[in-house]
């Protein structure tokens, strides 16, 4: 397991190389005038673009802006946002918030989506099957920023049962409980996809040779499903939730401007905005490591789940 673990960490680094430099030259790449309407409503001076360009190195070739950023990367420094503001200060922050509601929406799909899918599963054509079936249907298809407004209204406005947005300066318990609410609402779609991976491997797996052979042997009905039959239908759900941390992680733009957080999503967005392709590639870069960790993460789950998969 530990020469697996060296051996797909040094594998991360050619895809972190590659995959920084492919957001580097699109980000940089785009048209636009970074310098536009810092001036107010005239254009700039050219003393103040020559400046300008000099300290963000936006005057030297792609290649060589690469480098110079890559250099500073390896240093722990994301660079300074056009605004004069170091993007590790602000990713610092704002990860923290992202993070978190990340977390709440992880927890709430796992334990919601496969507790709904399991009960499906081995109630396979009766009613709470069918009702798993529909009310997961029934979230999928209304978009989320109509869940995140519904939500609220109802729970926020109206019953007050959750604060209606975000405090930036929460911290401690406070910063989880206002954050609840918007958690709830990012991880809403992902409890149904969660909830019918589930119960369709589970299903499928009922229905196996190995499941049939541990009735055979006596097993009770729960050691079955939940000694066989379910680990080994988690493993599609696992690769699943895996993936959506990461998108999670990157930020969710939509439920971030309703709720009023100061997150990743609403970073980004600003930054390709603004142009700050600085500011983009920070943030994206260290997306790129939390998928490549995540993804590791996983293939070790395999292994867990299922003793048959090696990492030998």
């Amino acid at each position: 397991m530990t020469k697996y673990v060296i051996r797909r960490l040094l594998q991360m680094i050619p895809v972190l190389i590659g995959a920084t430099f492919l957001i580097f030259a699109m980000v940089f790449a785009l048209p636009g005038d970074p310098t536009a309407n810092k001036c107010g409503e005239r254009p700039c001076p050219a003393e103040y673009v020559k400046k300008f360009e000099e300290e963000h190195n936006l005057n030297d070739p792609l290649p060589i802006q690469y480098a110079k950023y890559m250099g500073k990367l390896a240093k722990g420094d994301f660079g300074t946002s056009f605004r004069e503001i170091p993007v590790k200060d602000e990713l610092s922050e704002r990860y923290v918030v992202t993070a978190k509601l990340a977390t709440i929406a992880i927890l709430f799909e796992t334990v919601l989506g496969i507790f709904a899918g399991v009960l499906a599963g081995i109630r396979k054509g009766k009613f709470i099957d069918n009702l798993v079936l529909l009310s997961t249907l029934f979230v999928i298809s209304i978009p989320i920023f109509v869940i995140g407004y519904v939500a609220q209204f109802l729970l926020g406005v109206k019953w007050r049962i959750f604060p209606v947005t975000v405090n930036a300066n929460a911290t401690g318990l406070d910063s989880w409980w206002q954050l609840l609410l918007p958690g709830l609402v990012l991880g809403s779609v992902s409890v149904a996809y969660v909830a019918r991976l589930t119960r369709t491997n589970l299903v499928e797996n009922l229905r196996a040779d190995y499941v049939r052979t541990a009735k055979a042997k006596g097993l009770t009905t729960s050691r079955t499903i939940g000694l066989h039959a379910l680990r080994n239908s988690l493993i599609p759900v696992v690769t699943f939730i895996g993936a959506d941390f990461g998108a999670l992680l990157g930020g969710a733009i939509v439920t971030e401007q309703i709720f009023n957080i100061q997150g990743v999503g609403g970073y980004i967005f600003s930054g390709i905005h603004n142009r700050d392709g600085v500011v983009v590639v920070g943030a994206v870069t260290v997306l790129i490591l939390v998928y490549l960790l995540v993804n590791l993460l996983v293939d070790i789950l395999y292994g867990v789940l299922d003793p048959r998969i090696s990492h030998d």
